[in-house]
Order: structure tokens, then sequence, then C-alpha cells
């Protein structure tokens, strides 16, 4: 950033990542500038505030944002507990948000980031020019202002990927909108319960959101006659396809696997696998899903896809970003964070140099920066801004240094259920190969019945 300017740091986003970037770049005696689309902090989190998350108060604090919370008189909640989305709002994000004060607006949405005078077309005298932001207020009133640098922690909650195996949305996905969702539901919710009660669900999706989906109609399934979900994978399942059980390193991660698995075990979800979604169709007054190849999953009332997020590049259409071409990541930190390949613990932590851009002084952080890999942790995106913060003032020495050590093995994305651990899960491996044979239904049961799920199409 250069020397000597009073511009301020933009920082998109006021979740966890955004604010946390707002705290070490006031530490480091920068000036941010936090926009938040939303009424309140974390509007993001807030949204699916009923589910638990998989890792403890320790790993969801940032130590540098403590410090600011302690000069309030601030207590860190039990360190050892799960908190619920809501919990991390109200106990932790929104108290650190009214701790940075006037450096964080609400109700701003930005619609645009360039280089002042210069689109990206232009090479001269890009560099010397700081950045222009485009916003919209709530009343719709546009206003620009400008930056020296651009953190974009946005995230990707507003952009879900649709049911289209191809990455598109099905055919009928628009037109059956209504019975369609695409978050984990609340069954808190009167009418959320009275949608799901008594009727049959697909669950589209192989991630920790899926399986909290998988594990909350069961437990309306022992409460509520009739309801019962249809689990869809594109792949088939292996002892893997339910996480890291009780080797994994964040115990709640693998006791929501487990908790998935118990789903069908016991009867209140079959697994449909093999099954890669074209199409949604009308089938009297029930739905259908259908197969590429044109089987089909029938008699389903509702639809929840859980089929993972993708960022949304739109409005940094003029900036010139380095993304790598599958998961829209950066280049540097694209190999590292492949969920064929990683899952979180297997990515080291990272920091200004892998989220680095050809445009110098925008970086993408948090979720938005893994694109569309689902292995993101907090803890990853809190080392990923103080690297970031580091360099934008001027301390190369801490940019480089890491200090961040990751829990290993399990598979990440999504959130959890419960406080308590689960029962033990055998190891597994798989080959993620498509399967030759027709989707096949499975009612898995307990002893061979994964053996089974394998043999009957794919695996992973």
């Amino acid at each position: 950033m250069p020397e000597g300017t009073d511009l301020p740091v933009l920082v998109i986003g006021a979740g966890p990542i955004g604010l946390a970037a707002a705290a070490h770049l006031t530490e480091r005696g920068l000036t941010p500038l936090v926009l938040e689309a939303g009424p309140a902090a974390a509007t993001a989190v807030r949204e699916w505030g009923h589910v638990r998350l998989f890792s403890t108060w320790v790993e969801l604090i940032d130590p540098t944002a403590e410090k600011l919370l302690a000069l309030t008189g601030w207590t860190r909640p039990d360190g050892a507990t799960y908190p619920t989305g809501a919990d991390w709002a109200e106990k932790y994000l929104q108290p650190l948000a009214d701790v940075l004060g006037d450096t964080v607006r609400y109700n701003t949405t930005v619609t645009g980031v360039a280089r002042a005078g210069r689109d990206r077309v232009v090479d001269s005298g890009r560099e010397d020019q700081p950045f222009t932001v485009h916003l919209t207020g709530a009343d719709g009133r546009e206003e620009r202002i400008t930056a020296a640098a651009v953190i974009d922690a946005s995230g990707t909650w507003s952009t879900p990927s649709p049911l289209g195996a191809d990455g598109l949305p099905a055919i009928g996905e628009k037109t059956h909108a209504a019975r369609i969702s695409y978050r984990v539901p609340d069954l808190k919710d009167p009418a959320v319960r009275a949608r799901y009660a008594g009727k049959r669900t697909a669950v589209v999706g192989s991630g920790a959101s899926a399986f909290t989906a998988l594990a909350t109609l069961a437990d309306l399934a022992t409460q509520e006659r009739g309801t019962h979900a249809v689990w869809v994978l594109r792949r088939g399942i292996t002892g893997s396809t339910f996480g890291g059980g009780s080797a994994d390193q964040l115990p709640a991660r693998g006791a929501l696997g487990q908790a998935a698995k118990a789903a069908v075990e016991s009867g209140h979800a079959t697994a449909l696998t093999g099954f890669r979604t074209a199409a949604v169709e009308q089938a009297g007054d029930k739905l259908a899903l259908v197969s590429e190849d044109g089987h089909h999953a029938e008699d389903l009332d509702e639809i929840i896809v859980l089929t993972g997020l993708r960022p949304d590049l739109g409005f940094l259409s003029e900036l010139r970003l380095g993304l790598d071409e599958r998961l829209q990541a950066p280049t540097e930190l694209a190999p590292l964070i492949d969920p064929n390949q990683h899952s979180c613990g297997t990515v080291y932590p990272h920091g200004v140099n892998e989220l680095s851009h050809p445009e110098q002084g925008v970086h993408l952080v948090g979720m938005k920066s893994y694109g569309r890999a689902p292995t993101f942790l907090a803890m990853t995106g809190y080392e990923q801004v103080r690297s970031i913060a580091a360099h934008l003032a001027g301390d190369t020495e801490a940019a480089q240094r890491v200090e961040l050590t990751l829990p290993e093995t399990g598979v990440c994305g999504g959130a959890g259920l419960f406080d308590e651990p689960a029962a033990e899960q055998g190891g597994g491996g798989g080959c993620c190969a498509a399967p030759a044979a027709a989707p096949v239904p499975v009612a898995i049961s307990i002893g061979a019945s994964l053996e089974q799920a394998s043999a009957s199409g794919g695996c992973c």
C-alpha cells in the first residue's frame, strides 16, 4: 500500500473474517472501512443461526479481535463448547462490530470495484490509482468512494450451487422453486417444520450441510409419521463417505457424519447413489428428479439442494484477478485446497503470497478465497487476514510468518449438530469413480451395508 495515503482499506463483509481483518488493520494503525449489505454484523451467519458449528469457541475467536473486545470487559465464552451460528453472531461478532464502531457501515451493498479512471483493459498508470468502489444503500441511493486497498470477505452464502449435475440449474429447477430450498431446515420454525413433517424430501449433496439436513429430518421422522429423506448422491458410498468419525481432530465434525450414517441405518433416509440430476418434473401433486441417464427419483414433496456454494465475482469484473479455472480460487491457493486431494487439516496455513492477484492491493479472503472448495475453517481465515494486514502495513517478516496449526483429517465445510462425539466409524477408502451401473436406492443397515452400497454403484 502506498506510503502516506489517508485512504481507508475497504473490507467487504462484516462476517467473521471481515471483522477480523478490520481488527488486524486497526492494530496495525491502518484505517479499515467495513461495508456490510445486511442490517447487522454477520448477516449470513444469522441465516443459519439454528445450526451448531463443529468448531469450538476457542477455534472461532480471532486473537487480535479478542484483544479489542477485552478492553470493553468482554469475556470469552467457554472455549470447549460448540456455539450455534446465532451464538457466534450475538456473543462475539456483533460485539466485535460494535467495538469497531463507525468503521462498520450496514445496509450498504458493493456493486462494483475498479481502479479509479481505469477499466480492466487500461495499463497506463494503473497501479498509481486508488480503487474506486460503487455502493448502493438500503434506500437505493448510489455512492462512490475510494480506497487504498480492497479485502473481499463477502463469502459465498448468497450464491448456492444449483441442483443440476452440470453446474447449471436443472431443467424445471426454477419452475418448481417454491418447493426447493438451498438451506438446512430450521425445524424450530413452525412453518418450516410443517413444510417437511410427514413429507418425503430429497436431500441432494454429500457434505456436512447435507449430513446436517439428513440428521435433522431423521429426528423429525421419529416425531412425525411419514417423514422420510431420500439422500441423492452423485457418486456412491464407501467407509469414507461419512467423514473422519472418531479419528477427526474436530470431534463434532466426526459426530456429524455419524449422525447422517445413523439416519440412513435407521431407515429414516434412503441413499440413492450414482444419480446426477438433469431435471425436475411434476408428477401429479408430487415432484420427480430425473437423472442424466433417464432414471427417476419419484414421489417427492420437497427438495433440499446442498451441493455447495460458489463466489459472486460479478462486482469484481473490472479488476485483474488471477483465479483457478476450476475452483475460482486464487491461482496459488487452488492446488492447496483442491477437494479431490485435501481436507481442512491438510491445507497448510497460508497468507498474502497465496492470496495475491495481478491487481496489486486486492485480496479475496475467507470462504470467498476458497472459491468452490468446501474445506474452509474460520481459523484459516483469521491467519489469512493477519498476514494481509501485516503486508499492507509493510511488515514483510510478519506477513510471511505462519502462526497457525490446523486440525487434521475429516471432511470440512458446513456445520454440525451436536456437542457430543458420536460412535466410532470404520476406515475406508474409495476411488471417486463414476458408477457404471444404474442408480440404486440403498437402505443401509449395520454390518455389510457399506459393501452393498459400494457394489451398487461406484464409490466416494
